[in-house]
């Protein structure tokens, strides 16, 4: 019997916890009964979800601090020797395999080693990546913004912007072009979510797109919570203080934690924080409580704001439950999203470049003393648990495999 099962091999770009996090919630939406389910990854985070039950294939991904940093300086976040060396990687482990149907997060070089061996592709991205999208694009926080303010760097980046997205999709074209393959063209967007299938990882009202052909497809929001202990501080949460969660991720700025930490002193609240094992605190303030991870559904739902770094993986686990979000955001990727959460009412957005403590001050009083960020996270939520990702997968993947 179970040689008669498609093999599903679903691969994460462990570059940050969130493209990990949407391929193990995936994998469990496929039955073992029916499929072989085989998820391949950077062990970097297997310990948050070890997803047992799965066959898991430890991969390469570049370190997460390179990857933060060619962002923080508007680099090409690969080059051409890297993206070989994934190809080849790739190759190895689909001829190992032998999986019916490829599912990838970020690993750009899927879109290569795929086709290579033509099995087919689906690839899993937001939809503020689609070439589709109908939405703005921010400048985020670059060496040249420093010089030009915010307001000259944003008409800088519009300008500059199709050359840049040109740049940045020309080292996949090229090894493309290496292995017989014709070039995606030079709109970076089309670089980061090309598959046979597009797989959109959030509600279609959020990010307003143009029609999309028929091999595009919106799965809904993917909500996963890292697999870590309570810690032994929970029980002690005092019960008569809002509770704030702050959290900046695997892609956050770090190094803003021990500030935005002192300005929330100085609020009426409690304070939990995962520091994702990025950073030494030293002295913690009286009203904080700081852990290296939580189970963030728990904290979430324990929270009355979650301040995190405006990333999709924790503003949708939030807005699920109701929460409103302040995201400090640095890189594109999480300003598109704050600018969709922003557009639902449910949150904030500051630069993490520019943050003070007395704005951090301002929005965490507003998203706790004003009724209507609440409500549209809510709403948004309410929204959330109509749609059932796992299944909408699930239909995909029985569909494509027959």
């Amino acid at each position: 019997m179970a040689s008669t099962r498609k093999a599903v091999l679903l691969v994460a770009e462990a570059v940050t916890l969130a493209h990990y996090g949407r391929i193990a919630t995936l994998s469990r939406a496929l039955p073992a009964s029916k499929y072989r389910v085989i998820v391949a990854a950077d062990p970097r985070f297997r310990a948050l979800d070890a997803i047992p039950g799965v066959d898991f294939h430890p991969i390469w991904s570049i370190p997460s601090s390179q990857f933060s940093q060619a962002l923080a300086l508007g680099r090409p976040l690969y080059d051409a020797p890297t993206l070989m060396r994934y190809v080849e990687e790739d190759l190895a482990l689909i001829d190992a395999i032998r999986p019916d149907l490829v599912v990838g997060d970020f690993r750009l070089s899927l879109a290569i080693s795929a086709p290579v061996r033509n099995v087919p592709y689906a690839s899993v991205a937001n939809a503020y990546w689609s070439p589709y999208a109908d939405i703005a694009y921010p400048v985020p926080d670059l060496p040249f913004t420093r010089l030009t303010g915010i307001g000259l760097g944003q008409a800088l980046f519009d300008l500059l912007r199709p050359l840049a997205f040109a740049l940045h999709a020309r080292p996949l074209n090229q090894v493309r072009r290496h292995f017989g393959l014709q070039s995606l063209g030079n709109d970076l967007r089309a670089v980061y979510s090309w598959g046979n299938y597009t797989l959109y990882a959030d509600a279609p009202e959020l990010i307003p797109t143009r029609p999309l052909p028929a091999n595009h497809r919106h799965l809904g929001p993917l909500l996963w919570s890292a697999r870590a202990p309570l810690p032994e501080w929970w029980g002690r949460l005092a019960e008569d203080k809002p509770v704030v969660l702050l959290t900046l991720g695997s892609s956050g700025r770090a190094d803003l934690l021990p500030m935005a930490l002192a300005a929330l002193s100085e609020l009426p609240i409690t304070v939990i924080a995962a520091t994702a094992g990025k950073t030494d605190l030293g002295d913690v303030p009286a009203n904080a409580f700081v852990a290296d991870y939580l189970p963030l559904d728990l904290a979430v739902q324990r929270s009355r704001v979650v301040i995190c770094n405006g990333g999709s993986l924790m503003t949708y686990l939030a807005m699920a439950s109701g929460v409103p979000v302040l995201g400090i955001c640095s890189n594109m990727d999480q300003m598109l999203n704050m600018n969709a959460v922003k557009n639902t009412g449910a949150g904030l957005s500051l630069r993490a470049a520019l943050v003070l403590p007395a704005q951090l001050k301002e929005a965490v009083r507003s998203l706790l003393d004003t009724p209507t960020y609440a409500a549209a996270a809510g709403q948004a939520g309410k929204r959330f648990r109509q749609v059932d990702a796992g299944q909408r997968f699930l239909e995909f993947v029985a569909e494509v495999l027959g």
